[in-house]
């Protein structure tokens, strides 16, 4: 009875979201509480869940996806971000336009949310589609590939961000996995199938068809690589070190893990980008404050999403039903990172939301995670992986892919929705493979 109850709301969820067109973490907050009624929790105590689950959720979060979305916007604003393509594109030459596209999405994807990178990215990619005559979707969706990777896998983005805290993983490593199953994920699900779109007929959209944006005081190569990939390289070092000091004294060990909290990095790294992508560039320091607060608005919304997430996560743990279910799916004999993979891509296909479906997934995949002992780190990028699957006519993606190339829903399904699905598809199998080998 109590798996038909949370079945029953996660579809009124749905319905909610899809049918009824309601705002996300309105429609959390409505099903949680249902939730609450029909599962036995006693009225008087649902609110009190519903304040955990927000608060324990968006607790670790609030500062790393806010510092995230400052640094990301900055790196935009300050033109960093074209630079660094502009700057591939030299290096590669009109032969590899293909390959300097990619490595730019994905340079450009590790600070930038996905909306952000996405509009940033499809004017360049059709200045050079116009520029050489190539086809549209053969160029763009490799690069687009890499963003839609980066915003699943990679933290400090919101969905993989969430995950960890859910699922008390290590930011550091989960970052380093993460890397090492994204790379093999992008390069089938972008160069190698791209291969095979070339006859996809498009006629992009022409207001892209020149680029006259000036180059003039836009931060130098190395500035804009350094910055914008700074939050990557600290992780990294620190997470390296850590390992390499594991045996030295309590006070360094103190000190390594303060120095490799999520929080303290993207402040790090923020405030390096202040100075790099702003004084250094003849920005004034109240300009840049309004580049932080303009993109704190970008990501409210995200962040309401979460933590109501976090609330239904809450009520079916304070119900008992998490246990019940981990209990049920237990006796499906399927490896729980597969079955967390699984669950976040049904999720994904009923509601569209790659970061809706990963923390939802979380909530019910928690508990049988914590009795099977598994790597927490390989967890958040199982339901990562699992969160891109399938996107289709439910997905904001879908459309701005269709529409900004001009595409037929057939070829969009052929080219995106595939796309995605290979991602999510080799992300799985990257992440068995990690957990074979650790």
């Amino acid at each position: 009875m109590a798996f038909f109850i949370v079945f029953l709301c996660i579809l009124i969820l749905i319905l909610l979201l899809t049918w009824g067109k309601m705002n996300a973490f309105v429609a959390f907050l409505l099903v949680s509480i249902l939730a609450g009624l029909l599962l036995g929790i006693p009225a008087n105590k649902i609110p009190g869940s519903l304040q955990k689950g927000i608060g324990d959720t968006l607790g670790g979060l609030v500062s790393i996806i806010a510092l995230g979305a400052m640094l990301g916007k900055l790196v935009a604003e300050s033109g960093a971000a074209r630079q660094i393509a502009n700057t591939l594109m030299r290096v590669f030459g009109p032969k590899y336009l293909q390959w300097a596209l990619l490595i730019a999405g994905f340079i450009i994807g590790i600070p930038l949310y996905y909306g952000v990178g996405f509009v940033l990215m499809v004017p360049l990619i059709f200045s050079v589609v116009y520029q050489y005559k190539l086809p549209a979707v053969y160029i763009g969706l490799p690069t687009l590939a890499a963003l839609s990777i980066t915003h699943g896998f990679l933290p400090p983005h919101p969905s993989p961000a969430a995950l960890v805290t859910q699922f008390h993983a290590d930011m550091g490593l989960t970052l380093i996995y993460g890397l090492l199953v994204a790379i093999p994920a992008l390069l089938v699900g972008g160069p190698f199938f791209a291969r095979y779109l070339k006859n996809i007929p498009t006629a992009p959209a022409t207001l892209f068809k020149s680029d006259a944006t000036p180059d003039t005081q836009v931060p130098g190569s190395a500035n804009s690589f350094l910055t914008a990939l700074l939050p990557v390289i600290l992780l990294v070092l620190i997470t390296g070190l850590q390992y390499l000091l594991k045996d030295s004294t309590p006070a360094c060990k103190q000190f390594m893990a303060f120095a490799g909290d999520a929080t303290v990095v993207m402040l790090c790294c923020l405030l390096v980008a202040t100075f790099s992508l702003g004084v250094l560039q003849q920005r004034s320091i109240k300009s840049v404050m309004q580049v932080y607060a303009d993109a704190v608005k970008d990501v409210v919304m995200i962040l309401l999403i979460i933590g109501g997430a976090g609330a239904l996560k809450q009520v079916l743990a304070d119900s008992g039903v998490s246990e019940q279910i981990a209990v049920v799916m237990q006796s499906w004999h399927i490896p729980v990172l597969i079955l967390g993979w699984l669950t976040a891509a049904l999720i994904r296909a009923c509601i569209g939301s790659a970061t809706i479906a990963g923390i939802t997934a979380a909530g019910m995949i928690l508990p049988l995670m914590v009795r099977e002992q598994v790597d927490p780190n390989l967890m958040v990028l199982s339901v990562g992986a699992g969160s891109l699957m399938f996107s289709h006519v439910n997905d904001a993606g879908f459309w701005l892919f269709k529409e900004y190339f001009n595409l037929s829903i057939k070829h969009t399904f052929l080219s995106w929705s595939v796309m995605e699905t290979i991602v999510g598809v080799m992300g799985l199998i990257g992440v068995l493979i990690l957990d074979y080998f650790l």
